[in-house]
C-alpha cells in the first residue's frame, strides 16, 4: 500500500521550484523536498524528547539525596519508576492510535510534550510539598507523555525521511536519548548542590527546586514540538500547491477542461487495520521484547553484579555498568549510516543479537578471562546495532498513517515485558543468584534469535522487503507491504511507489 503522507522527495533535490515558493523558499534550507531542510528538521526531531529522557532518570541521579531528604524506603523510591512504566503497557498503544487517528502527528507531539512538562513540574511540586503521593501521580502523568512522545518522535522520523536514510536517523535519535540520560546523571547532583548554595535551602525543598529547574529541558522539548508542527504544516501546504499544479498540467496535456486538483483525503487508521498488520510487525514486537529484557534489567542490576563477580570497587563498577549507554551514544549514528549504506537490516539485527548473546555467555561462564569493561563495550556496540537496524523496519512494512499505532504497539509490549521481567530478574537474584539470571538472559536472547530467523523466512517469501541491499533500495521506489489479503501477496502485484506530499 503506498503512503501519501511522506514529507520527503529525494528525486526533486536537484530541481528548481521557484514558481511554488520563490526566494528563500526554493533554497536547500527552506524547500521541504530538499535534503538540507530535512536534516534541519532532524535537529528538532532529535531534541523533541530530550526533556523526557533527561527527566526520566532524575530519581536515579538523585537517589541518595531523594531517599534521605524525603525519608523514603527503597520500595517507595522504586515505585517512582513503577508508576511510570506500568500504565504505559496500554498507554503507549493508545497514544500511538491517538496520533494516527485523532490528534495527528503535530498536535499529538505538542500535547504529549506538555504532558511531560506538566508531569515534571508536578514532580518538583511534590518534592517541595514533601508529598510522595503527589510525586507518584506526577510520574504517572509524566509517563503518559513520555512514552507517547517517543512514539510521536518515531512517527515524525518516518514522515520526514525516506527508508534509505532511516537507519542513520534512528541511530542519531538513540544517541540523543543516551546523551540526555548521561547529561542528567552528570548534572543533577551539581544542580542540587548549586540550588542549596544559591538559595540557602536544604532538605526536600532543595530537592524540589532542583527538579523544578530540570523542567526547563521539557520546555525546550515543547518548543521543538511547536517548531516541528509549524514546518510540517508548511510542508503539507506546499505539497498541496504542487499537487494542484501537476493536476492542472496533466489536464492540459489530456485536453480536458478540468484544471482543479482534488485534495487527497487524509487516511486514518481503524482498529480493524491493526488486525491486518503483517505478521512481520508481530515478529518485530517479539524480537524487541525478548532482546530488550536482556539489556535494561541487566543494567539495572549490574552495579552489584560487577562488585560481587569481578570484585570491582563501587565507583569503577558504576563506570563499567554505564558503558552500554556511553558506547551506544557514540556508536549508534555510525552504525545507522553503515546500515543505510549496506542495507540488509535483518543481517544487522542477527549480528546485534548474536553479539549480545556472546556477552551474556561470557558473564555467565567466565571469571575474568575477558575483562568486564571489554564485554560491556561489545554489549554497547551490539545494542547500537540492533536498535539502529530494528526500529526502522516498520517504515518498510506499513503506510505512514499506521506507523504511530505500530510504534505504540511495540513500545506497549516492550513495557509489559520489561515490567514483568524486571520483577522476575530481581526475584532470581534474591533467590538463585546471578548465574541463573544470566542463564535466563541467554534464554531470552535465544528466543530473539529464533524469531529473527522466522522473520528471515517471512521476508524471503515477501520479496526481501526488510533485507534488501542498500543499493537496491536506492535504485528502486520505496514500497510498503500491503496490510490486506494474502492473495495480493501471492499474486506478487507490484506495490505502488510511495508518494510524497512534497512534490
Amino acid at each position: 500500500m503506498g503512503s501519501t503522507d511522506a514529507l520527503y522527495r529525494p528525486d526533486l533535490d536537484d530541481e528548481s521550484e521557484t514558481d511554488i515558493h520563490p526566494g528563500c523558499g526554493s533554497s536547500l534550507a527552506c524547500d521541504p523536498s530538499r535534503w538540507l531542510h530535512r536534516y534541519l528538521m532532524l535537529f528538532f526531531i532529535c531534541f523533541l524528547a530530550f526533556g523526557s529522557y533527561f527527566c526520566y532518570d532524575n530519581p536515579a541521579a538523585l537517589q541518595d539525596v531523594m531517599v534521605r531528604d524525603m525519608d523514603l524506603t527503597e520500595t517507595e523510591f522504586m515505585n517512582l519508576y513503577a508508576f511510570y512504566s506500568w500504565p504505559n503497557v496500554a498507554l503507549s498503544f493508545v497514544g500511538g492510535f491517538l496520533i494516527d487517528r485523532v490528534f495527528g502527528i503535530a498536535w499529538g507531539a505538542i500535547i504529549f510534550s506538555l504532558c511531560v512538562l506538566a508531569g515534571q513540574v508536578l514532580f518538583g511540586a511534590g518534592a517541595l510539598a514533601n508529598s510522595i503521593g503527589l510525586m507518584y501521580f506526577a510520574r504517572f502523568v509524566f509517563g503518559i507523555g513520555g512514552e507517547s512522545l517517543a512514539v510521536a518522535q518515531n512517527t515524525y522520523t518516518t514522515e520526514w525521511f525516506p527508508p534509505t536514510e532511516l537507519n542513520f536517523v534512528f541511530g542519531l535519535q538513540l544517541s540523543m536519548a543516551r546523551v540526555g540520560s548521561t547529561v542528567n546523571m552528570v548534572t543533577m547532583h551539581l544542580l542540587y548542590q548549586a540550588v542549596g548554595t544559591t538559595f540557602r535551602i536544604s532538605g526536600y525543598k532543595r530537592l524540589g527546586a532542583a527538579l523544578m529547574i530540570a523542567a526547563v529541558t521539557c520546555v525546550y522539548s515543547s518548543i521543538c514540538a511547536s517548531i516541528l508542527a509549524y514546518f510540517t504544516k508548511r510542508a503539507k501546504r506546499i505539497s498541496e500547491k504542487r499537487r494542484q499544479r501537476m493536476a492542472a498540467s496533466q489536464a492540459l496535456v489530456d485536453g480536458t477542461a478540468n484544471t482543479t486538483a482534488e485534495s487527497e483525503t487524509p487516511k486514518l487508521i481503524s482498529f480493524r487495520d491493526i488486525l491486518h498488520f503483517p505478521l512481520a510487525i508481530w515478529l518485530i514486537c517479539i524480537i524487541c521484547v525478548t532482546y530488550y529484557v536482556a539489556v535494561f534489567p541487566f543494567v539495572s542490576l549490574g552495579l552489584i553484579f560487577f562488585e560481587r563477580k569481578f570484585y570491582l570497587p563501587v565507583t569503577q563498577a558504576g563506570v563499567v555498568n554505564s558503558l552500554v549507554y556511553i558506547v551506544s551514544a557514540v556508536a549508534s549514528p555510525a552504525f545507522g549510516a553503515a546500515i543505510d549504506f549496506t542495507g540488509r537490516n535483518l543481517n544487522w539485527v542477527l549480528s546485534g543479537t548474536l553479539l549480545t548473546l556472546f556477552c551474556h555467555l561470557c558473564f555467565a561462564f567466565t571469571s575474568g578471562e575477558i575483562p568486564p569493561i571489554v564485554i560491556m563495550i561489545i554489549l554497547g556496540l551490539a545494542y547500537s546495532i540492533l536498535a539502529s537496524s530494528l526500529w526502522p523496519l516498520v517504515a518498510h512494512l506499513l503506510p505512514i498513517h499506521q506507523r504511530g499505532t505500530a510504534y505504540g504497539l511495540i513500545q506497549s509490549i516492550q513495557n509489559l515485558g520489561l515490567g514483568v521481567i524486571s520483577i522476575f530478574a530481581g526475584y532470581l537474584v534474591d533467590t538463585k543468584g546471578y548465574l541463573l539470571l544470566e542463564v535466563f538472559f541467554t534464554f531470552c536472547l535465544s528466543l530473539s534469535l529464533a524469531f529473527t530467523f522466522v522473520l528471515y523466512f517471512w521476508d524471503q517469501r515477501h520479496g526481501d522487503l526488510l533485507n534488501a541491499s542498500g543499493a537496491h533500495r536506492r535504485s528502486k521506489p520505496t514500497v510498503v507491504v500491503s496490510d490486506h489479503s494474502a492473495e495480493q501477496e501471492e499474486e506478487k502485484v507490484e506495490a505502488e511507489p510511495e508518494k510524497s506530499t512534497i512534490l
